[in-house]
């Protein structure tokens, strides 16, 4: 009967790996494979370099995919977030409007940019909104609480943002 620790591979099957550089009596002695003398047989260069010549990846910019200089970016609120504000403001006594100069002195958004409200959590108490984009979840939740969305104007008007970038962005 044949046990498990006398199981073996048949002959051919495992194959040694070739060592190459070690002396020059068998294959891929003295130069191992690596023809005489430059760079290539010293050491290893990085897949893709060009001996100092502009890459290929570099020269041909549909290799680099495509960013939209006009693509319109946003500060993101969520609903969670403005319900512990309106909740804070509540607290205070001051007015339930939240405009993105108040978003701003929070510090809930940055300085700059457009703001988006979108649909993550709750909203329990009514509020006037002001931001440059709902979500449908987010307005939803918002007038389900009796409160408000207001639209804010886009800075740029109905055109298009101007281009991000400069002269050597990809457009």
């Amino acid at each position: 009967m044949i046990k498990l620790h006398d199981l073996t591979s048949p002959a051919g099957a495992n194959k040694a790996k070739r060592r190459v550089g070690r002396g020059t009596g068998g294959k891929g002695g003295k130069t191992a494979g690596r023809g005489t003398k430059g760079q290539l047989a010293r050491n290893t260069v990085k897949a893709g370099f060009e001996g100092g010549q502009l890459p290929l990846t570099q020269r041909i910019p549909k290799l680099r995919g495509f960013a939209n200089p006009f693509r319109i970016e946003y500060n993101v609120v969520n609903l969670d977030v403005l319900n512990q504000l309106i909740e804070k403001l509540a607290a205070q006594g001051a007015s339930l409007e939240i405009t993105p100069e108040v978003l701003r002195n929070e510090g809930i958004v940055h300085h700059k940019g457009l703001i988006k409200v979108l649909g993550r959590g709750e909203i329990t108490k009514k509020a006037t909104v002001h931001a440059h984009g709902f979500s449908a979840s987010a307005k939803s939740a918002i007038l389900a609480a009796g409160g408000q969305t207001v639209i804010v104007a886009l800075p740029f008007g109905d055109r298009r943002p101007p281009a991000k970038g400069n002269a050597l962005a990809n457009r």
